[in-house]
């Protein structure tokens, strides 16, 4: 008979150096598996991929055993390392932080095309290639250029919004001082009347 999954946890660990600290202790600690084992397991079948990003499935019975099936590292992380930038854009497309070229997307695809929605490498690509996209990395020869454009536009609305916004505050400014004189105004035709009376 089948042993009955009770749990099913993800996590992304560094190939080769899982350790009972968190964050992997406070997330299978809770199920009540024999964490030792785990990094043992998980360090074993990761040594040859040192240096990457790993996701993990494991499946957790009721008898507090475990399987584990490790992933591809994700597209984002593949990307940063063949880019060799630590992190991606904050503008997404706007802003172009790297170029890669087709090859290194090729490459990429391939590794991820067994974790991905996809049936052929072009495919693969496509889909990368949007990751790429919204982390601000360029594809030399295939969406270079078009992100480039878009990038400039970027910038130059900015630069108009900046502009406007220093026009905006520069007329609130004037409506505040204005408003200010005004009070001093009535406040001065006030005393006026009062000693008057």
């Amino acid at each position: 008979m089948a042993k009955e999954v009770v749990k099913r946890i993800k996590l992304e660990i560094q190939a080769g150096k899982a350790t009972p600290a968190p964050p992997v202790g406070t997330v299978l600690g809770p199920a009540g598996i024999n964490l030792q084992e785990f990094c043992t397991k998980f360090n074993d079948a990761t040594r040859d991929k040192m240096g990457d990003v790993i996701p993990c499935e494991i499946s957790v019975y009721e008898d507090r055993t475990f399987d584990f099936v490790l992933k591809t590292p994700p597209a984002g992380f593949l990307l940063k390392k063949v880019a060799k930038i630590s992190k991606g854009s904050a503008k997404g497309a706007n802003q172009v932080v790297a170029t890669i070229t087709e090859a290194d997307l090729r490459s990429i695809a391939e590794t991820k095309l067994p974790d991905l929605n996809a049936y052929t490498i072009e495919g693969a690509m496509n889909s990368i290639e949007g990751t790429a996209r919204n982390m601000g990395i360029a594809i030399a020869g295939r969406n270079d250029k078009e992100l480039a454009e878009q990038a400039a536009e970027a910038l130059e609305e900015e630069k108009e919004a900046a502009k406007r916004e220093a026009e905006l505050e520069a007329m609130e400014a004037e409506v505040n001082t204005q408003d200010v004189s005004e009070v001093e105004a009535m406040n001065e035709k006030e005393e006026t009347t009062e000693e008057t009376e």
